[in-house]
C-alpha cells in the first residue's frame, strides 16, 4: 500500500496535473496493482520517470492510497446501508471528532461529512437486519450528539467506471 504523509487540516486547492499524470491516474484508478513498467508503457514514459511521477502524486496528496476493494458479502456482511446522521446544534463543534469515532466502528465502510439537513452519511455493512438495527440504535442513536438518523438500504452497488 502506498502511504502518504498525514493531510494538513483545512481545504486544499487543486494540484497542477498534466496529461501524463492524468494517464497515470486513470490507469491506477482502474488497476491499483498495475506494475510500474506497465504503467510507464501505458503513459509512454520511462519506468524511472513513471516511478518519480507516481511518488510525486502521492507526496502532493493526489493519490491518497491504494487498497484492496473487498466485497463485504464475502465476509458475511451481506446487508449494506447508507445512514444519514444529524447532530444536535450544540454538537457541531465536534464534527471532526465524531466522524473519526464513526470511522473506527467495525460496521462502517465509509464516512462522509455532507452539506444539507444532515451532517454525515455513513456507509455500513452488517450480516443481517438485526445487526443493522442494533448498530443504528446502539452505536448511533444512543450517542448524545445524535439528533436523528435515517437508514437507506442498498440493494445493489455498481462501482463507477465499471462497464
Amino acid at each position: 500500500m502506498i502511504e502518504r504523509p498525514p493531510a494538513t487540516p483545512g481545504r486544499r486547492g487543486a494540484v497542477p496535473i498534466d496529461e501524463i499524470d492524468r494517464v497515470l491516474l486513470d490507469h491506477l484508478a482502474r488497476d491499483g496493482r498495475m506494475t510500474n513498467n506497465a504503467l510507464a508503457a501505458a503513459a509512454g514514459i520511462a519506468p524511472s520517470t513513471c516511478l518519480g511521477r507516481v511518488r510525486a502524486l502521492v507526496e502532493r496528496g493526489v493519490i491518497r492510497g491504494v487498497h484492496a476493494d473487498i466485497d463485504p458479502a464475502a465476509l458475511g456482511r451481506d446487508l449494506q446501508a447508507m445512514i444519514a446522521v444529524r447532530l444536535h446544534g450544540n454538537s457541531r463543534d465536534r464534527l471532526a471528532e465524531f466522524g473519526r469515532e464513526l470511522a473506527a466502528l467495525p460496521e462502517v465502510l465509509n464516512v462522509y461529512l455532507i452539506a444539507g439537513a444532515d451532517d454525515y452519511l455513513i456507509h455500513v455493512a452488517t450480516s443481517n437486519t438485526d445487526e443493522l438495527r442494533a448498530f443504528v440504535l446502539t452505536d448511533l442513536n444512543e450517542r448524545p450528539a445524535v439528533s436523528s438518523t435515517e437508514t437507506i438500504l442498498i440493494f445493489e452497488h455498481l462501482p463507477a467506471g465499471m462497464s
